[in-house]
């Protein structure tokens, strides 16, 4: 069987395959929030503000986390996978979402570029605990080590989606996503 241009290119240029894949499925999940939403125009400038912010760091910094990580605890045994995922959830996880808050906060100009983060992030690094781990799990267990942050674009294309909408009406909790509460429609 031989393998898909795909994943020659994602093998002979992993880095650029990897985060390239990762912007562009993050840049996604604002655009789907901003459809669910509704709204009468799209705001690309706030798209491209995500892609920065994915492509500049989020996808950058998990393409070398996650080898990092392998080479400190190589292997798919439970006790180097839960270290993996101990230390991905304890540091990774509230490292990327701080710089998405005030990443994104800053691209905008605002006056306080942390007050999202310090209105949100909490609540967004808890809800993130209901999701990531399984998703990292799945992802050192199944994926090789050169899809890996592939494998997270594609997971974080959901969790930008929930991040856009947390970040502009949300208060970074699962519960006022999914039921799209009255302070959501009424900001829309």
């Amino acid at each position: 069987c031989n393998p898909s241009p795909t994943t020659e290119a994602a093998k002979r240029f992993p880095w650029l395959a990897n985060v390239t894949l990762y912007g562009c499925l993050f840049a996604g999940g604002d655009l789907v929030h901003q459809l669910m939403a509704q709204r009468e125009r799209l705001d690309w400038k706030h798209t491209r503000n995500v892609a920065i912010v994915a492509i500049s760091f989020q996808g950058n910094f998990n393409y070398f986390w996650l080898r990092a990580l392998e080479r400190r605890f190589p292997g798919k045994s439970a006790g180097m996978v839960f270290r993996k995922l101990l230390l991905d959830q304890s540091f990774a996880s509230p490292l990327a979402t701080s710089v998405f808050y005030t990443g994104v906060s800053f691209l905008e100009g605002k006056e306080d570029i942390f007050e999202d983060w310090r209105e949100k992030f909490f609540n967004t690094w808890k809800t993130g605990l209901m999701y990531w781990p399984f998703m990292q799990f799945l992802n050192f267990v199944l994926m090789p080590l050169h899809m890996r942050t592939a494998f997270m674009g594609c997971c974080a294309f959901l969790w930008a989606t929930f991040l856009c909408f947390s970040r502009q009406n949300g208060d970074g909790t699962a519960g006022v996503a999914l039921v799209g509460d009255d302070r959501y429609n009424d900001n829309i």
